[in-house]
């Protein structure tokens, strides 16, 4: 029989060969290689018996796929395990999760730490028995029965919600068995590299009135060395936890009586101000206005922009006099409020409003964390209001600035994908196919490769996401820019077109760090508080040696001042030595020490947040020198 292959060339094999007879007759390495394959498109075991004409990509353990059939593989590998060493525990669902998998549990008590030394250990000793997995078909019925009779109610539930008379897979190793579509490693002695990561509380199908479930998380890799890199990843994003850095560095905090709100300290307050500038100066260079709008709005616009039917879960609200209201959740229908409020001539177009927009969102209390997701934050939002025909310019002029600002901040690596229409949507197909075509064209002219998310697409309309690569490689997505041909017509926003009828302008929503307090806590982790000399909250500090230096470095400090410098000065009596170390935990970038031949000479000597010694510097000569490093930024 004839076997195709993905890069145009075939192979010919016997009747009933497997795929891995197909990797065994490309070669002996690619067979000890392969752990599972594709076959005209579907992912299937290595054991799938082949056909004439199938076209087949075979799935190794270093590829994408084949991580994910391992990481799937060996969350069967601690299910089965967790049952022989906790006889009486039910499995329930098990998924592959970004750098690993989980799966939760059915038992008496909850798992400790030391219970998951236990689970590992036997983990190993399985693997170590290279147990054959295979695939079995069962009939839906006698499925249920099985797992009925052996006390698995839980997967017995699984299996009652498939339609009667279809038939189910499930895997066996050993003499263990799992309800699983697949597909699997063909043994267990190919999973090696894991290690379990943890234990939480959770719930049987999320939903916190049902029972309490107990899930284990763990991490598996094709490689020793992966492993340990990703653990070492880890211990350094740890390190770099920016609530642990927050704390240290005295920028921010939270309590119990603002859930998921940010209780901003002043050197905290000072970051946000420096990125907020930041902000403020590129969009007012790019042709933006900034305006301000309402936080809490009337709860019929909410309904009339279509919000309040998709996202009144979400949204805080409260009543008087007799008038319901919601605070806003997002920024677009009150900029639409805005635009309303003249007749606009395409001569006015695009229009581009900016704000620094505050939006609640009732986020659940167990999704909360740090900067990364709250309940109040703020966007730095904009709405652009243009034409069709100009949507493409728009979007590469965004582009082009998403990238600068990046740039800025200290971040090279952008990785862009574009999400497309999915199946529940506004508009007709033909908007849908000019707002597609504006975002391929303006990403295709830039000569940016980017991902496609097929289905992903907002109800209104089409998008391009941006993620940024911090200094670990972790992925965070930030930017955005959405088509959206739906809200303005629905909230009766309008223009005078050239031929002096009436049109529906297309809105473009876009940010390009999305959540600020989300993107300063990227920031901080991403430089370890360590932040550049423009950014960071305290610039420089100067000491004295003594209290015969006192008033010199109080002028010192001044001085700096003067220059437009966030400086402090420390007047402590304390040995310089301690003065210079507490500082440099505090990721100040510069110390300045005057003792009295500094005094004298009107001078001060200079370290910077490594340690290294600068020099003796006139304090004019110093404070051009910062001149330049923020000129240089800017």
């Amino acid at each position: 029989m004839n076997i195709s292959l993905p890069d145009g060339s075939s192979r010919t094999l016997n009747e009933g060969a497997t795929a891995y007879d197909l990797a065994a007759d490309i070669g002996a390495g690619l067979a000890r290689a392969t752990i599972a394959a594709t076959v005209n498109g579907k992912q299937v075991d290595v054991s799938h018996q082949l056909h004439d004409g199938d076209t087949v990509s075979l799935i190794t353990e270093k590829s994408d796929e084949g991580l994910e059939v391992i990481r799937h593989s060996t969350s069967h590998l601690m299910a089965m395990a967790v049952q022989e060493v906790f006889p009486g525990a039910q499995v329930t669902i098990g998924p592959v999760i970004e750098d690993g998998f989980y799966y939760d549990f059915a038992y008496e008590r909850a798992f400790t730490p030391d219970d998951l030394t236990k689970i590992e250990e036997k983990m190993r000793q399985l693997s170590n028995q290279k147990l054959p997995i295979t695939r079995e078909e069962w009939d839906r019925d006698a499925a249920i029965a099985h797992f009925e009779g052996i006390g698995e109610i839980y997967k017995a539930k699984l299996i009652g919600r498939i339609p009667a008379g279809e038939t189910v897979s499930l895997y066996k190793q050993g003499e263990w068995s799992d309800l699983c579509r697949g597909p699997h490693v063909p043994n267990t002695g190919v999973l090696k590299h894991f290690k379990l990561m943890k234990v939480s509380g959770a719930y049987w199908e999320g939903n916190s009135d049902n029972e309490q479930l107990c899930r284990i998380y763990g991490t598996a890799w094709a490689s020793k060395g992966d492993l340990k890199a990703y653990l070492t990843r880890l211990e350094e994003a740890e390190k770099r936890d920016h609530r642990k850095l927050a704390k240290s560095l005295d920028l921010f905090h939270l309590q119990e009586e603002a859930p998921g709100m940010i209780f901003w300290h002043p050197k905290g307050w000072s970051v946000w101000q420096q990125v907020e500038n930041e902000i403020r100066g590129v969009m007012r260079d790019n042709g933006y206005q900034e305006i301000k709008t309402p936080q809490m709005v009337d709860r019929k616009l909410w309904e009339k922009s279509g919000h309040w039917d998709k996202f009144r879960e979400e949204m805080f609200t409260t009543s008087t006099e007799n008038r319901d209201y919601a605070i806003k959740p997002m920024n677009c229908p009150c900029h639409i409020q805005v635009f309303n409020q003249n007749l606009h001539s395409y001569r006015d177009l695009p229009l581009r409003l900016a704000e620094f927009g505050s939006c609640h969102r009732n986020e659940p209390s167990g999704t909360l964390h740090g900067l990364m997701r709250l309940r109040n934050f703020v966007q730095d939002d904009a709405h652009i209001f243009c034409t069709e025909a100009q949507i493409q310019d728009e979007v590469c002029n965004f582009i082009d600035l998403t990238y600068d600002v990046y740039k800025r901040f200290g971040f090279d690596d952008v990785i862009i994908f574009l999400s497309d229409r999915p199946e529940k949507r506004v508009g007709t197909d033909e908007q849908w196919d000019k707002a597609e075509a504006a975002l391929h064209q303006a990403l295709d002219s830039k000569g940016i490769e980017y991902g496609l998310n097929p289905g992903e697409g907002a109800f209104y309309g089409p998008k391009i996401e941006f993620s940024l690569k911090d200094c670990l490689g972790r992925v965070w997505q930030c930017g955005t820019i959405q088509v959206d041909f739906s809200m303005p017509g629905k909230l009766d926003a309008e223009y005078v077109a050239e031929d002096s009828s009436r049109q529906t302008p297309v809105m473009l929503h876009r940010a390009i760090l999305g959540s600020m307090e989300r993107f300063i806590g990227i920031l901080i982790e991403h430089y370890e508080g360590k932040f550049p000399f423009w950014l960071a909250p305290v610039q420089v500090v100067a000491c004295n040696i003594t209290d015969a230096q006192a008033d010199y470095v109080a002028e010192v400090t001044k001085s700096m001042h003067k220059a437009g410098f966030r400086a402090e000065m420390d007047l402590r009596n304390e040995k310089v030595g301690y003065k210079v170390r507490a500082h440099t935990l505090a990721r100040v970038p510069y110390i300045l020490v005057a003792g009295d031949r500094e005094r004298e000479d009107g001078t001060i000597s200079v370290r910077d947040l490594s340690g290294q010694n600068l020099g003796t510097f006139s304090v004019d000569d110093w404070i051009a020198e910062m001149v330049d490093m923020r000129s240089r930024h800017a």
